[in-house]
């Protein structure tokens, strides 16, 4: 309830693995979805979405098997089954990068993903996050998602 009490004024972006089960909830409380990671998910959200929402694509540009996406290989044809899709604007794409300790060897992760992101003509680039934004940034980010920079460290529980 207080999140639909700010909607007018403040867009809200999803950030984050959204599980098929929440779509409903998603699409009422969100004005943007960074994470779909599915054909599947995309299906669903269309189906829920009574306007049309806009979605980035996650991209495993790592290969790393504990990140969820689309693979790079699979990327293109992803976009264009979306594409197809009914109440869904895919404004871009968004990979989480590996955590390293120099942002710099993360660099060919953020250019695999502009260049993705060029060839198959899409607006945005979600990607970088409190350690790495600036290599972001000159990869082509126009989203980060810099949230410790902002609020601090997460509490452990």
């Amino acid at each position: 309830a207080q999140l639909a009490d700010l909607k007018p004024d403040v867009t809200w972006h999803m950030v984050g693995h959204l599980q098929s089960n929440k779509a409903k909830a998603a699409v009422e409380l969100f004005d943007i979805i960074h994470s779909v990671d599915s054909v599947r998910l995309a299906e669903i959200l269309s189906r829920r979405a009574e306007k049309t929402l806009p979605v980035l694509l996650e991209v495993n540009v790592s290969g790393e098997a504990t990140k969820g996406g689309f693979s790079v290989a699979g990327i293109a044809a992803a976009v264009n089954e979306i594409r197809q899709l009914p109440n869904l604007k895919t404004m871009g794409l968004m990979t989480v990068a590996p955590f390293v300790a120099d942002p710099e060897e993360i660099r060919p992760v953020f250019r695999k993903l502009r260049e993705l992101r060029d060839s198959l003509e899409l607006k945005h680039l979600s990607m970088g996050m409190t350690d790495d934004f600036e290599v972001a940034i000159e990869e082509g980010a126009s989203m980060l998602r810099i949230g410790r920079a902002i609020f601090g460290e997460r509490r452990q529980q």
